[in-house]
């Protein structure tokens, strides 16, 4: 959790440097690398818990619609 916390911390510098990959340069110290970072620890995080995110996705986005009252962004 930590790390998740830490990894945050950086995506947040980077999006208000707005220090975007661009053709021909690395990933490093980009927001992409930081976004990649964040995603690398939820993941860790569920799979050390055992959660199936992917149900989460679905399970979430049917509780923002009835809150919001919008479309399922997953029904075609």
């Amino acid at each position: 959790m930590l790390k998740l916390m830490e990894e945050v911390g950086k995506l947040a510098e980077v999006i208000r440097k707005d220090k975007r990959m661009e053709k021909g340069q690395t990933i490093k110290d980009t927001i992409e690398e930081e976004l990649q970072d964040v995603l690398y620890y939820v993941v860790c995080l569920a799979n050390i818990n055992d959660i199936d995110l992917q149900e989460c996705i679905y399970l979430k986005e049917k509780l923002n619609c009835e809150k919001y009252k919008r479309q399922n962004m997953f029904d075609k």
